[in-house]
């Protein structure tokens, strides 16, 4: 398994003004193609689909999904412990986990339902992934809503809890012996669909300019070897000691 990264120190505003300002300095020390290219992913990335995965032990499957989540345009990811540990092999990721939002549900009794019961909060309709009579295909779904589809372990799949609580059973369809796709193929196969079918739509699945605002100062920054001594000169020079002060306070580890 390939080393992996040690996370950097990222600033984060409250500010727009701010938060714009430490992105337009930041941009000096990228090139042109950079930001463009930045530009171009933050045009297609949504918060209206996300992906749960509960509970997956090999490594190379979830790292598999990161990468289809990133190559897909869904920005939030949630990771869901039970038994095993979220690990990431980061040769097949390909660094894919570097430019989402990991929302990580460490192991805890009950822990699906309380990150179901987050999703449904934010005003999210959850999606069981699983072939049964109950489950509709995928092409029947009504995306209108905010939608968390949820995928289970490699062996068993989802838990009965998570079944019970989701709202909608969803399927892909499979015309073999086989009864079931490898996970990574199963979430593959679900955003393939149903992200076309979302830009497709009339569904305003697009960040909102506070969303866009605060990953592009994220990815600035990633995309940078030493973003935390950059932006400190820069306030610094600025004389903006207290904001400095104020985003020390909110990055300590």
């Amino acid at each position: 398994m390939a080393e992996k990264e040690a996370p950097k120190k990222l600033f984060t505003f409250d500010d727009s003004q701010i938060r714009r300002q430490v992105c337009d300095y930041l941009k000096t020390f990228l090139t042109d193609e950079r930001i463009v290219r930045i530009e171009e992913v933050l045009a297609q990335r949504t918060r209206h689909f996300t992906v749960v995965l509960e509970d997956l032990f090999q490594t190379q499957n979830i790292s598999a999904v990161m990468r289809s989540c990133e190559c897909y345009g869904i920005q939030d990811v949630y990771v869901v412990e039970g038994k095993y540990d979220f690990q990431i092999h980061e040769a097949i990721s390909m660094g894919s986990n570097k430019w989402l939002t990991l929302h990580n549900y460490k192991q805890q009794e009950h822990n699906m339902m309380r990150c179901i019961k987050d999703l449904k909060a934010k005003g999210f309709k959850t999606v069981a992934t699983l072939p049964s009579e109950r489950s509709c295909f995928l092409e029947d779904l009504d995306i209108s809503q905010p939608m968390a589809f949820l995928f289970g372990t490699e062996l068993t799949g989802l838990s009965q809890e998570a079944i019970d609580c989701a709202d909608i059973h969803v399927k892909i369809p499979m015309y073999g012996f086989t009864e079931s796709f490898n996970i990574s193929n199963s979430v593959a196969i679900t955003l393939s669909q149903l992200v076309e079918k979302l830009k497709k739509s009339d569904v305003p699945w697009q960040l909102s300019e506070e969303e866009s605002e605060n990953l592009r100062l994220e990815w600035l920054q990633k995309s940078l070897k030493t973003p935390y001594l950059i932006v400190k000169d820069f306030l610094e020079k600025s004389q903006q000691n207290c904001l400095l002060s104020l985003a020390d306070e909110d990055n300590e580890e």
